[in-house]
Parts: structure tokens; sequence; C-alpha cells
């Protein structure tokens, strides 16, 4: 058995002794470079928004919270022809419809599901006679799961509510269409 010569193994090993890092280190420059970075941009203009004080843009045709339209009259819009139920690929919408005395169908129940709906728009797409659309509304939640089951009347309230902002969207997406 033989004893390593002392210099194969500093050989070996790759790595020497530099006084300029030994130095760099135990005068921590690399602290202070990091310290000059974070002051350089500590009293910057911010670029970050104050969420609920300060809202970004939202696109004409962002799709959020669903509403059922109706027509000047207050008549709703939907004919209960049941194409956006069909089109929901998370089967997140259930219709019933009757016949009215005068011949015309009409919802009796128009249902969404939230927990279910993935917001891919093609029942607003779908929509022959624009009753249903998604409106701009992302601030809503439900802290049970029958919070997020939306009824007919609901969805009406919405449209309701909303009518003048739907009407706003949709004219400005009007020209793409």
């Amino acid at each position: 058995m033989s004893t390593p010569n002392p210099s194969s193994v500093a050989a070996s090993s790759g790595s020497s002794f530099s006084l300029k890092d030994f130095l760099s280190s135990l005068m921590l420059s690399e602290l202070f470079k990091g310290l000059a970075l974070t002051g350089k941009y500590a009293f910057s203009s911010k670029i970050t928004l104050e969420y609920p004080e300060e809202k970004t843009p939202l696109s004409p045709r962002f799709r959020g919270l669903h509403a059922l339209r109706r027509y000047d009259n207050g008549e709703e819009r939907c004919i209960a022809c049941k194409l956006c139920e069909a089109v929901c690929p998370a089967m997140a919408i259930t219709i019933e419809s009757d016949v009215r005395a005068d011949g015309s169908r009409r919802t009796t129940r128009y249902d969404i599901d939230y927990n279910k709906c993935i917001y891919c728009g093609f029942c607003e797409e779908s929509c022959p006679v624009d009753s249903i659309v998604e409106t701009g509304i992302f601030e809503y939640h439900g802290e049970a799961p029958g919070d997020l089951y939306f009824t007919k009347d609901m969805l009406l309230a919405v449209g309701d509510r909303y009518e003048n902002q739907i009407a706003a969207a949709r004219a400005a997406d009007a020209k793409f269409r």
C-alpha cells in the first residue's frame, strides 16, 4: 500500500486557493451588489396594480358570469331552442320548456351550474337570438356548492342589472363578428 503524494492530491482536486476569492468572500461583495440592486428598484415607480382599488381593462370578449337578456318590451329573449344546452361540453346548462297560449315556446327552467362551467363561450355563440351572454363580471364566489347554481330568475336578474354593460360590450365587439 502506498501513501499518496501531496502534490498529486492538490492536482487531482482541481481547486487551488485564491486570495482574490477569499477577500471577495470576506468583504461580502455579493451581498452589497444585491443590496445595490434592491436599492435601485426600491425607490422607482411601481408597476403593480393595487387590485381592489385599481382594475385592469377587460376585453369586450371577456367571458365571465352568464346573463339572460330581455327584449326592450321586457319579454325574455330565450326561445327554448336548447342549442346552448346541446353545445355545452361540460353539460352545465339545463333547460326545460313549455308551449305558451300564443303558440310560442319559452323556457320554464334555465339553470347553469358554475361548478361545471368551463366558460368556453359556446352557449353564447350558438344562441340565435342573443339571449345568453357572458358578461365581464368575474368578481363572484360561492361558499357552498349550491351557491354557484344559477336559476333562470337569477340569470335574468344579472341581465337586467348589467344590460348597459352587456350592450356596450356587444357593440364594441360587433365589428369583429
